[in-house]
């Protein structure tokens, strides 16, 4: 089963579409896969959605938290949705192969290193929290940027968790956690009637006595002429789409109102929204396993008509294939790593479950294993650095020849060139080093494949020597030239 995580870091900018590109651009660069692009303009918020490898999240959301630091200034910011952050709240979820405790850790290493390099506090919520009045959002982001700044820094229960107990003077604070899957509803009521929409909003929540598990807060579209109810189901198993719904309803109805229409903001289980039919159909004996075509085919596994390496396989052969310039050998370099270090982990791990194991071999073994899984991510990772690198290189290259920054940012563009896939060359390097060692110590069995690992990661090195050198002949600064060039011989006789 494949590591896999989900972040969903929302940011304070809904309006702008260069801002909001130039952050999800961020998150592309680390290797994520982008699931969602939610924005709003009466929220002025962007709910960003995407997955990948644990430490390729981790750096996508470290990306996404430097450009929206460097894009948004909190002091004019104007929304209605809360925010204490130009990056306001970023959560890891497990999907698969991830639990949520490891998820608390991926939170930490975030938000330590956040508030180290941006200076920008961090305060851990929900399943990461160290403070148990921490757990709820809610409460860590009471009185946002504006409250906060005059807190921080005199509270002590404001105290952050990482970087400086000071207010970032224009990006404010930010929240990091782990958490469970969610569902954002918001319900838009045909009338403009705020104390109204706060009465329902209030008597809907689970802290003010409502529905359990429900966050609820009244939302004014001052372009629409509408109240919403904007709420967040924390368990859509105990309080589903639509009890909410139904109770919304119940409560707008007392003050002569109607639910005109409702949104779902970014992604949620498909789970939650067959729970809706089957409630709202009152079905009898009915089973949601059996009787759902896609859940049947899934059981069955006959949904995609084959394994999915396969057409894993086939996707990535046919992106490389077509006349886009991306994905190109930096990134085809990386996947061969990759599928390098897949070969040897398969290797070293069956010859693990041998019983024939001299178990003087384990713990070598063992680590190998572990060692070719993290550099396998990091090949992932640098696989759409690679092809994000160029696509840099070629914006740079496409601004007007009159454009003073040109030519800086052009010898800039080649300089990342270079360097993505030295750094592919060297992740390579010490990838077969691994396997090499790890080599006698598989068994007989296995030996084929583990060869096949070293073939793979040895042309990962040669090739994105190629992409190196093909970039150091337009780059303008020798000593960088010597400097990369150097350190790419260098990779290369490691696995000669």
């Amino acid at each position: 089963m494949s590591r896999l995580v989900e972040c969903v870091p929302n940011f304070s900018e809904g309006r702008d579409k260069a801002k909001v590109q130039t952050v999800v651009d961020a998150a592309k660069s680390a290797g994520a896969t982008i699931l969602d692009v939610e924005t709003d303009a009466d929220h002025n918020r962007c709910v960003l959605s995407f997955v990948g490898a644990p430490e390729a999240c981790v750096e996508a959301c470290f990306r996404v938290a430097k450009a929206a630091a460097e894009l948004i200034d909190l002091n004019v910011h104007k929304g209605e949705h809360p925010r204490m952050g130009a990056t306001d709240v970023i959560p890891f979820i497990p999907v698969s192969g991830v639990t949520i405790e490891e998820c608390v850790k991926l939170a930490e290493t975030l938000g330590e290193r956040i508030g180290r390099e941006l200076k920008i506090p961090v305060y851990l919520y929900d399943h990461a929290a160290k403070d148990p009045e921490r757990r709820d959002l809610a409460k860590v982001r009471k009185g946002q940027f504006e409250g906060l700044k005059e807190l921080i820094g005199k509270d002590p229960s404001r105290v952050p968790d990482f970087g400086p107990n000071s207010i970032h003077p224009t990006a404010g604070a930010v929240a990091v956690g782990a958490r469970r899957q969610i569902v954002n509803f918001n319900l838009n009521l045909d009338t403009k009637d705020m104390a109204a929409g706060k009465d329902i909003a209030k008597r809907a929540r689970a802290s003010g006595g409502g529905l359990p598990c429900v966050r609820g807060k009244e939302i004014e579209l001052a372009a629409r002429g509408q109240v919403q109810i904007s709420t967040v189901l924390t368990d859509y198993k105990t309080s589903g789409v639509k009890r909410v719904l139904d109770e919304v309803s119940r409560l707008a109805a007392e003050h002569g109102a109607k639910v005109k229409t409702t949104e779902i903001v970014g992604l949620l289980p498909r789970e939650a929204l067959t729970d809706f039919a089957l409630e709202s159909l009152n079905l009898e004996n009915f089973d949601a396993d059996v009787q759902i075509l896609e859940r049947r085919l899934e059981a069955v596994g006959a949904l995609g008509g084959d394994p999915g390496w396969r057409r894993a396989g086939a996707v990535v052969a046919e992106a490389l294939a077509n006349t886009d310039a991306t994905p190109g050998g930096g990134s085809a370099a990386a996947i061969s790593g990759a599928m390098g270090c897949g070969l040897g982990q398969m290797a070293a791990g069956i010859t693990l479950k041998s019983k024939k194991l001299d178990e003087a071999r384990r713990p070598a073994l063992t680590a190998a294993r572990a060692r070719l899984g993290a550099l396998r991510e990091e090949f992932d990772r640098l696989a759409a650095e690679d092809a994000a690198a160029f696509d840099e290189f070629m914006a740079a290259m496409g601004l007007p020849k009159t454009d003073p920054s040109r030519a800086a940012r052009m010898q800039e563009g080649l300089k990342k060139a270079a360097a993505v896939p030295l750094k592919t060359a060297q992740t390579a390097a010490e990838a077969w080093t691994v396997a090499r060692e790890a080599a006698p110590l598989a068994g007989p069995a296995v030996a084929s494949d583990m060869n096949c690992a070293l073939h793979l990661l040895k042309a990962a090195a040669l090739c994105a020597g190629e992409n190196v050198r093909i970039n150091l002949g337009g780059i303008k600064d020798e000593a960088a030239v010597r400097d990369l060039d150097g350190r790419l011989q260098k990779a290369l006789a490691a696995c000669a």
